[in-house]
C-alpha cells in the first residue's frame, strides 16, 4: 500500500509514492513531538526525548529521497519540528558553536 504525492516541477507534475511504511514511521515522530508539546515540553525536551527516535528518523533518511522528506515534513508539523531540530544541531556541530567532546 502506497500514497501517492504530486510534486510540482517545471515540467510537471513529479509522482512520488511513498510507502505505508514510510507514512507511519513519519507519524510515530510526528506523534512524540506533539506529546511533548502538548506536555508542555520545548525544544529542550524534545532534545532530550530524540535518541529514543533516531533509529526511525534515519529509516526515512535512508530510504525516503530529499523531496520525500520535505513532503513528510509539510504533512507533519511535529515531523518538520524534529527534523529542524537535527537540521540545527547539525549546523551547530559544524560551525563550532555547539562543542563536541573528542
Amino acid at each position: 500500500m502506497s500514497s501517492d504525492a504530486f510534486i510540482p516541477s517545471t515540467k510537471g507534475a513529479i509522482r512520488m509514492p511513498l510507502t505505508a511504511q514510510q507514512t507511519r514511521l513519519a507519524e510515530t515522530i510526528d506523534t512524540h513531538v506533539r506529546q511533548v508539546f502538548a506536555h508542555g515540553g520545548g525544544d529542550e525536551a524534545l532534545l532530550l526525548s530524540m535518541a529514543d527516535y533516531m533509529p526511525t528518523f534515519k529509516q526515512l533518511l535512508d530510504t525516503c529521497t530529499g523531496a520525500e522528506m520535505d513532503l513528510l515534513c509539510a504533512w507533519y508539523d511535529g515531523f518538520s519540528r524534529f527534523a529542524q531540530l537535527l537540521e540545527r544541531l547539525a549546523e551547530g556541530i559544524a560551525d563550532g558553536s555547539i562543542p563536541v567532546p573528542e
